[in-house]
């Protein structure tokens, strides 16, 4: 079973998540949140794998409280996807940027939503390496004003091509035909430089690519 949080300060959109999760088989609801707060602290309790988070609550917001979650979960993670209004929105950005491994939008179809859930709980990419680029451009700060740079020095020489080629919004795929390696390759270069970097999702790694210069943005 897929255990499922749905963390909404609406309570019809949260009862309605809940009873769509409910009567899908193999999923199970393990928690209702109404604030940010109060998800950072089933987060701990319920174990789940994914979490539906809004962006906009009360208390604590979802970014920070996807933010809190990541930084302290156990091994392995939850998946956190945001659920938003708008699909490109400086919210949506800041969420990606916490960790969150992508969005939907809350008019999304419940057939799609539940092939999301499932999707992300096998440890795929909900979103596309070009959509995940385009918040990125469109909201990352300039240069002087993203304050330090991050290191890159624990990273091998592989593992910084790796992380490269994923912020100018390649798949693995792609990367492994530049690269001539397998598929499996480009995975471990890339996981082992998210766990040296402390990332926790793919567009975290993108966001990542930009902030420590390995990718400039194409301003407008």
């Amino acid at each position: 079973m897929i255990k499922v949080l749905v963390a909404d300060d609406q309570v019809l959109i949260r009862a309605g998540l809940a009873a769509l999760i409910r009567a899908a088989p193999g999923l199970e609801v393990v928690g209702e949140a109404s604030d940010g707060e109060e998800a950072v602290a089933l987060a701990v309790s319920a174990r789940p794998d994914v979490i539906l988070m809004d962006i906009r609550m009360p208390v604590s917001d979802g970014i920070s409280a996807t933010r809190q979650i990541l930084a302290t979960a156990e091994q392995p993670p939850p998946q956190v996807l945001i659920l938003t209004t708008f699909d490109i929105d400086e919210y949506v950005y800041q969420a990606l940027r916490a960790g969150a491994c992508g969005f939907l939008l809350k008019e999304t179809q419940p057939e799609r939503l539940l092939a999301a859930i499932r999707t992300v709980a096998a440890g795929d990419s909900l979103l596309s390496p070009g959509l995940i680029q385009r918040l990125i451009e469109t909201f990352q700060p300039e240069p002087d004003a993203a304050g330090p740079i991050p290191d890159l020095a624990p990273l091998t020489g592989r593992e910084t091509e790796v992380l490269t080629l994923v912020g100018r919004a390649l798949s693995n795929g792609e990367i492994a035909a530049r690269l001539i390696v397998s598929e499996a390759t480009v995975k471990t270069h890339l996981n082992r430089a998210m766990a040296k970097l402390g990332l926790s999702s793919r567009a975290q790694a993108v966001a990542f690519a930009y902030e420590c210069g390995l990718v400039a943005p194409r301003r407008q």
